[in-house]
């Protein structure tokens, strides 16, 4: 049976996320594999990648929060805000370090973001990033994005360490651009590497090269069932008549499965004879179907 699951992966700079995925499919042997939230090429770090079935579960896995370690460069300016891009502008006037400290609450909590023009976010259908190499620029609106830590310490007189914790969504170089142009001196992100993604610490993950040099039974025992992918997910193993019903996509009254107390949104694990097979999440009837007690919905199989 092909592998299904989840590999923790340590990307290094210097490729993309793609090319990431690309080298894992190969040593896995999988026809299938997709990550969980893009690394700029010149970033590094926690890569979580789904191989197999377990892509299913893309669209399922619990939102969870980044945390990153970077860089921040003080007097310079770039078009990607990081030193990957063109030099804009340049400035001999650095704040102070208790300057540069005390502007950083201004970008704890909830902030707004505008989305950066070299972001693979798309706008009326176009990549931003396929925009600006044609050298165009659109208007971008705003969005609230969280940090929920951030701390930095002083490196040399331009540059600070920033471990910061952000919700989904936060562009790490553009909070460096933005600190950049409060302290009047402009920033970039020099450096990145994500230190955990989807509750997976960097201290679990392997490089695609450190997977290449282990035993197939090596590489296999990295990869995280499925199942597992779901802990806040109840486990329930329903009857063999009722897992015919749910393995047909059958909606199921929770009263006849014996789930009449569970609350609407709450999300199970479904087993078949101690074997994983669904994720089932508690409806409310629908009334255009007929219903009138809360069913029980599957919503993805994952071994088929």
């Amino acid at each position: 049976m092909e592998i299904s699951g989840l590999i923790v992966v340590n990307k290094p700079v210097g490729i993309t996320s793609h090319t990431a995925v690309a080298k894992i499919r190969r040593l896995f042997g999988v026809e299938k594999a997709g990550h969980t939230g893009t690394l700029d090429p010149a970033a590094a770090g926690v890569l979580p990648v789904l191989v197999g079935r377990a892509v299913k579960a893309a669209e399922f896995l619990p939102e969870t929060d980044k945390r990153y370690l970077a860089t921040l460069t003080l007097g310079v300016t770039t078009d990607t805000e990081d030193a990957t891009g063109t030099v804009l502008s340049r400035s001999d006037s650095v704040p102070d370090e208790q300057t540069v400290l005390s502007v950083l609450d201004r970008f704890r909590g909830e902030i707004r973001q505008t989305p950066p023009m070299y972001s693979a976010l798309k706008i009326g259908g176009r990549k931003l990033l396929d925009l600006a190499r044609r050298g165009e620029t659109v208007e971008r609106e705003s969005r609230p994005v969280t940090v929920y830590r951030l701390e930095a310490e002083r490196i040399d007189e331009r540059s600070y360490a920033l471990d910061l914790t952000v919700s989904k969504g936060t562009y790490v170089r553009t909070l460096c651009a933005d600190i950049g142009r409060a302290l009047g001196c402009g920033g970039i992100m020099s450096s990145l590497t994500r230190t955990e993604a989807c509750g997976y610490p960097i201290t679990a993950a392997l490089t695609p090269d450190q997977l290449a040099e282990m035993t197939e039974d090596g590489r296999a025992a990295r990869v995280i069932p499925v199942e597992d992918l779901f802990p806040d997910a109840k486990k329930f193993s329903p009857d063999p008549f009722f897992v015919r019903l749910l393995r047909n996509g059958l909606r199921v009254e929770t009263r006849k499965l014996g789930l009449a107390n569970e609350a609407p949104g709450t999300r199970f694990r479904v087993f078949d004879g101690g074997v994983f097979f669904a994720l089932a999440e508690v409806a409310p009837p629908d009334e255009a179907r007929g219903e009138t007690l809360p069913v029980l919905v599957p919503l993805r199989q994952f071994d088929v």
